[in-house]
């Protein structure tokens, strides 16, 4: 146990390290490059705005990394989607490089820890799915509070435009008067129009960066409200109402199905937990598995099965509103 624990320590010192030398320290490097540039740019520098547009768009600040990622564009899109959605200041090339160190690890540690190559897959798939499985928790988060704070930005909207204000006029407020994530959102699709974005253009980008329900409804309702006229602050105030209404409607969904869920995380969790327990109490018993061709299969099988399980619960707790 002793050499599975120092190898344990060693390969993780050796990926953690490169991992800073290779990816951290440039990364602060540039930014902080970037800074200093963006501090002595001035209006009408074309030459500086070029250059920090270009900065700001690299996938990576190792070049070689960097040119890599740029010619594997459908790998690299929703990545970079997933980091913009959820507001987390690290490029693809760190996630990517941060997915690929920690499957290696999980894959070494648990080869030398199982004693076998096919059974370490499994925990180096677990350990390289964890970055993006942040960047999607996060991403979540953060879109669960901006639906939540939505309705309140299509309320100040409408009284704003009802005062007599213009909707770009309301966009700014909005931007200005609400906490983030809204804000910050509000904030880009207003900036966007005021350089030079025609309206249309910047509201799909703000329904594509946003991927909430409410917010492609009020991306439609202006679109159709600009095309066809009509009163918008009526619209956005009829929308406000449906989501407010909606909000009411999945809580009640989360409260009748919150037996149900619970009981799925249960069913779920408890086979790998009994196992942890079982092979601390009685390490004899796991060895004799994993010393046998029949008790490895069994293994792999009975975690499909459990995985297949956990899904099929998920799918059925999981209602659609």
């Amino acid at each position: 146990m002793s050499i599975v624990a120092l190898t344990f320590v060693l390969v993780a010192g050796i990926v953690l390290g490169m991992f800073w030398a290779f990816v951290l320290r440039p990364e602060r490097l540039a930014e902080s490059a970037l800074r200093r540039r963006m501090r002595t740019a001035q209006p009408g520098r074309e030459k500086v705005y070029l250059g920090v547009q270009r900065e700001v768009e690299r996938l990576s600040n190792v070049p070689v990394i960097n040119h890599l990622l740029a010619s594997r564009g459908r790998l690299v899109v929703p990545i970079q989607r997933l980091i913009e959605q959820a507001d987390v200041k690290a490029t693809v090339g760190v996630v990517v490089l941060s997915s690929g160190c920690l499957g290696i690890t999980g894959l070494l540690v648990g080869q030398a820890w199982l004693g076998s190559v096919v059974l370490g897959l499994l925990p180096g798939a677990v350990a390289g799915a964890i970055p993006t499985g942040y960047l999607r928790w996060k991403r979540s988060r953060r879109m669960g509070r901006f639906e939540e704070l939505f309705p309140e930005a299509l309320t100040l909207m409408t009284r704003a435009m009802r005062a007599g204000h213009t909707f770009i006029t309301a966009l700014g407020m909005v931007a200005d008067e609400l906490p983030q994530p809204i804000a910050g959102e509000f904030k880009l699709l207003h900036d966007r129009q005021n350089f030079g974005f025609p309206v249309a253009e910047a509201l799909r980008d703000f329904g594509q960066r946003v991927p909430v329900l409410a917010a492609r409804f009020f991306v439609t309702a202006v679109l159709t409200q600009r095309e066809s006229g009509g009163n918008l602050s009526e619209v956005l105030d009829n929308l406000a109402t449906v989501i407010r209404e909606r909000f009411m409607v999945m809580r009640q969904v989360k409260t009748k199905s919150a037996h149900g869920r619970l009981t799925g995380a249960i069913l779920a969790g408890l086979p790998p937990v009994a196992a942890l327990a079982l092979s601390v109490v009685n390490p004899g018993h796991f060895s004799k598995m994993f010393g046998d061709a029949a008790g490895v299969q069994l293994i792999i099988v009975a975690v499909c099965l459990q995985v297949v399980g956990a899904l099929i619960i998920r799918k059925i707790v999981n209602i659609e509103y």
